[in-house]
């Protein structure tokens, strides 16, 4: 059986081929999408949760964000990535790959040990489960926009 640090390494591995899919099923129209004016174009949200998957893992590792907007670095201010499927691909698969070394340097006592995640005292585990849950909550409002377009959007590869 596979031990937890495999586990969430595939889970990882997983979550990544299922963005990479979504971003290139999505013909260039789709890119500028939004369900509504206040939310997230298609492109955005995979740009957020590229974003977030740097800040989330940054937090567990110590290893420092590439993308931390306290230091200037936006992605979400990065035109090409919002323009260019090729773009946000390789910014969004950076970003599961730089969580997989992450937990690939880490031992399986890592994971209960607490650190600090914006205001709170969080275990390793449990961020990196949050962090899971936020790019499926994003992700998921892609798949919307697939239907609102008329386009049936790719497998969830939840297995």
């Amino acid at each position: 059986m596979a031990g937890e640090i495999e586990v969430l390494i595939a889970e990882w591995e997983r979550a990544k081929a299922g963005t990479l899919d979504f971003i290139s099923a999505a013909p260039d129209a789709l890119l500028g999408f939004k369900a509504a004016p206040d939310v997230f174009s298609f492109a955005e949200q995979f740009i957020h949760i590229g974003w977030a998957n740097y800040a989330f893992v940054s937090a567990i590792s110590g290893k420092a964000n590439p993308y931390d907007k306290a230091s200037g670095k936006d992605p979400m201010t990065d035109e090409s990535l919002k323009a260019s499927k090729a773009a946000l691909a390789e910014f969004a698969g950076g970003s599961y790959d730089f969580a997989i070394d992450a937990i690939r340097a880490l031992s399986p006592g890592d994971l209960s040990e607490a650190v600090r995640f914006h205001k709170w005292d969080l275990t390793r585990g449990a961020i990196l489960s949050k962090a899971l849950e936020h790019h499926a909550h994003h992700r998921g409002q892609t798949a919307v926009y697939f239907r609102l377009s008329g386009l049936k959007p790719p497998s969830e590869r939840l297995f």
